[in-house]
């Protein structure tokens, strides 16, 4: 059976509403967003927002309220409906040959078979999200994918007045946008604190599903931290509920039990392509945070440490003599990167950042990114089992270089690498592979399907750089360093490139042999 993330939005074409675009923070990556008028830039100021950041009132009695209407009347003004509109194009039909059996049975051959194709022009498409007020001079806070591709935009407030909205900013990376109307003494929401709600939290979901009229569903806060849903490039913190939302709830508000604004609705898990109980809201904390930066910046200014990352298994934490699996292992340091100034080293985890824990490698990209540049901050890891603290002097994440994505999981298995063949890097390889100019190791030309290595994640064009600690410069040295070991469980460090592979950049492997088979 296939699951798939639906994101909703305007993009509803003969009933069908597209496909995701979510989002993860990486700590390598690019982000430049263009204001609606970067000129005026410099005469915006800060938006003001109601907050209220006091934890939710938990009974401790069990006691469940009767009604939410309360709740509903006083933020229902708050959320409204967003409706798109993309105009027509003009467009060129392909050239088709004889073989373009497909476009022949559906347009036949009107368009000169064998010849240029004539113009013809898409028909004007019209669609349907939400959005949150969140300030009384008409800040509006929805998703990106709403706005992604409109050419106007209206906002239907709850009591019958239409507005035209202009595109303040869009964050493809968090999924949110800002949108703005010429209004004044709008009825705004109050923003909660999203880093105090627990799991099992009441809250209320708002929008317009299908475009029916304002809806509100009620369920509980099923998980927090939620990342990796959809985009591994994107910044992914999702709060997961299970209040019913569906095409057209996109941009809408996710309430707390007092009618505060915790989250902004994106996006549901389902089968079908409606709701199946499991939908994603971006905290309102990050939208918050994406939205001041929009405002004021015109672009999303974004911490960056320059360490390639990936998570801590079980296996990985045995190897490098931590108790438990936590934090985020440094497998790449970005030359003349803060983490380099500072004195980061591959192979160090990093176990709490800012003074918080770090729990994984996502954690810390969403840490990272949330820190405003030019701000130090303590950063302790684990080097040889042993505690170590640095300062760290967090840059704005660059524009254009190409840098490694930080990795994920690092796998698991092998000891004598059975089933791997390699050979040394010449400059054929090089060029071919397009390896950096630094890489030095074992190119690995073979991994049978059946071996520990090949489980672990272990694939033909992967470069290993180190076993066991042991910087490999060539081929026999991976030979002679799995040779006669007591230990039938080695740690890899392998450089991955464009071979297929989740990863990318330098990454760690246990390989375990006891596992194989």
């Amino acid at each position: 059976m296939n699951e798939n993330i639906n994101r909703f939005g305007p993009q509803v074409r003969a009933g069908l509403v597209g496909g995701l675009l979510i989002a993860a923070v990486a700590v390598f990556g690019t982000v430049r967003f263009v204001r609606a008028n970067d000129s005026e830039a410099a005469k915006v100021t800060p938006v003001t927002l109601t907050v209220s950041d006091a934890p939710v009132t938990r009974e401790s009695d069990g006691k469940f309220t009767t009604s939410f209407a309360p709740v509903v009347k006083k933020v229902a003004q708050s959320v409204v409906k967003v409706n798109i509109v993309t105009k027509s194009k003009e467009m060129t039909a392909p050239q088709m040959g004889p073989g373009d059996d497909f476009m022949q049975r559906f347009f036949g051959n009107q368009f000169g078979q064998g010849q240029q194709g004539r113009t013809f022009r898409t028909p004007k498409e019209h669609g349907v999200g939400s959005g949150v007020i969140v300030s009384k001079d008409g800040y509006i806070l929805t998703n990106n994918h709403v706005v992604d591709d409109a050419d106007t935009i209206q906002v239907e407030l709850n009591d019958g007045r239409h507005f035209t909205a202009k595109v303040v900013g869009r964050d493809p990376k968090t999924d949110i946008a800002v949108v703005k109307i010429d209004a004044k003494d709008l009825p705004y929401i109050t923003i909660a604190d999203s880093d105090k709600i627990e799991i099992g939290d009441l809250c209320l979901a708002i929008g317009n599903p299908f475009g029916i009229g304002q809806t509100v569903t009620m369920g509980i806060i099923s998980a927090t931290g939620r990342a990796n849903v959809e985009s591994a490039d994107g910044y992914e913190d999702f709060i997961q509920t299970d209040a019913a939302i569906n095409p057209g709830n996109s941009g809408g508000a996710l309430v707390d039990a007092e009618g505060r604004l915790i989250g902004i609705n994106t996006a549901i898990l389902s089968r079908s392509g409606g709701n199946q109980g499991i939908g994603f809201a971006v905290p309102i904390n990050m939208a918050r945070t994406v939205m001041t930066s929009l405002i004021t910046n015109g672009k999303v200014v974004r911490g960056y440490l320059g360490v390639g990352i990936q998570n801590v298994t079980p296996e990985l934490a045995d190897e490098f003599n931590m108790h438990g699996a936590h934090g985020a292992l440094v497998g790449d340091v970005m030359p003349k990167s803060p983490a380099d100034k500072a004195g980061l080293k591959s192979g160090d985890v990093i176990v709490d950042f800012n003074n918080k824990a770090v729990a994984d490698s996502t954690h810390l990209r969403l840490q990272v990114a949330g820190t405003a540049p030019g701000t130090t901050v303590p950063v302790k890891v684990l080097r040889d089992g042993k505690e170590v603290t640095m300062d760290v002097t967090v840059k704005e994440l660059p524009g254009s270089e190409e840098l490694a994505k930080a990795n994920e999981n690092g796998g698991e298995s092998s000891d004598a690498l059975n089933g791997v063949g390699v050979t040394d890097i010449d400059g054929r390889a090089k060029e071919q592979m397009n390896l950096p100019a630094n890489i030095k190791g074992a190119v690995v030309t073979t991994v049978d399907e059946n071996s520990a290595a090949y489980e672990s994640g272990l694939r033909p064009g992967d470069v290993i750089l180190e076993i066991n600690r042991k910087p490999v410069h060539t081929a026999d040295d991976a030979v002679k360093f799995t040779e006669n070991l007591k230990d039938k469980k080695i740690l890899l460090k392998v450089w991955t490139g464009g071979n297929g592979n989740a990863l990318s950049g330098s990454h760690y492997l246990v390989v375990d042999e006891n596992k194989a088979g």
